[in-house]
């Protein structure tokens, strides 16, 4: 069952009224970017917009804060606002990675400024395999006030924290990408091969399920108990290559009912973009 705080059935997000929830579509491809666009053009769910992770969840003009860096808080309000944005309504973020490519991404960012939204569990696809109606061609929706926002630090890590807690034993630096890359053993896009020193692997395909929904929170937390290895979650940072995938293992840990975990946005393409900036490599 899904996590009710977290996590939304696609039964249950279709007999929600259309009047009462803001829905946003994340999809989005890493080595294409347009085809998040075409994508949501072919079909979506009724009532979405689009939320381009380039466009709308980063801004890409910022230097030294890696591939994806956080647009500023007033940026994202006028984001808010062209989606028709209103505080009564829910919010329901979904994509086809298991969150991963950018559903929770944009669910961090909205919790970020105080804004409670909840996952598509099994995304897109949970959505289409159980025949619910989709609609197709550009968004339809009126533009609402722009909101007054600002991102909550405290959510957050920068450069000179993750130095400073990277040896501290009661804090654990999570990196979200796939092992060869922690390992160091390929890197098809950073400036260097291999992981912030004292950093543990987590892979974000062991929080899903084979057929793409999140596991139970029981599940999850027994796996992350390993790595916590009895620490608070409030000492957890996450990290991946460009601060997307972290986000979907602050997402696990939030099901899990381990809370108040934080997300180092730059990660590998930032950290490693500094020569200066210790690396390791293997496990």
């Amino acid at each position: 069952m899904s996590d009710p705080q977290v996590l939304i059935e696609a039964r249950v997000l279709a007999r929600l009224p259309a009047s009462d929830v803001l829905v946003v579509d994340c999809r989005f491809v890493l080595t294409d970017p347009p085809a998040g666009d075409a994508a949501f053009d072919a079909a979506h769910i009724p009532g979405a917009v689009h939320a381009s992770l380039d466009r709308d969840l980063s801004d890409l003009s910022r230097r030294g804060l890696g591939r994806h860096p956080l647009p500023d808080a007033a940026a994202f309000a006028h984001t808010l606002a062209r989606w028709g944005w209103e505080p009564r309504l829910q919010v329901v973020v979904y994509d086809d990675a298991g969150g991963a490519m950018a559903a929770a991404r944009l669910w961090w960012m909205l919790g970020s400024v105080g804004i409670t939204a909840r996952v598509l569990d099994g995304g897109w696809q949970a959505w289409t395999a159980a025949g619910l109606p989709v609609a197709h061609g550009a968004a339809v929706r009126a533009t609402s006030a722009v909101p007054a926002l600002r991102f909550a630090a405290a959510r957050m890590v920068d450069y000179a924290e993750l130095d400073a807690l990277r040896d501290r034993p009661d804090a654990l630096i999570v990196d979200a990408r796939g092992a060869p890359r922690f390992r160091g053993e390929v890197e098809p896009i950073d400036r260097v091969a291999g992981h912030v020193p004292g950093a543990r692997n987590r892979p974000v395909a062991g929080n899903l399920t084979a057929d793409g929904y999140f596991k139970s929170a029981a599940s999850l937390r027994a796996e992350f108990a390993p790595l916590l290895a009895g620490r608070d979650p409030h000492r957890v940072v996450h990290m991946c290559g460009s601060g997307v995938f972290a986000c979907q293992n602050q997402l696990a840990m939030e099901i899990a009912g381990l809370h108040g975990s934080r997300v180092f946005v730059p990660s590998w393409s930032g950290w490693s973009s500094d020569p200066v900036r210790p690396v390791a490599t293997g496990d």
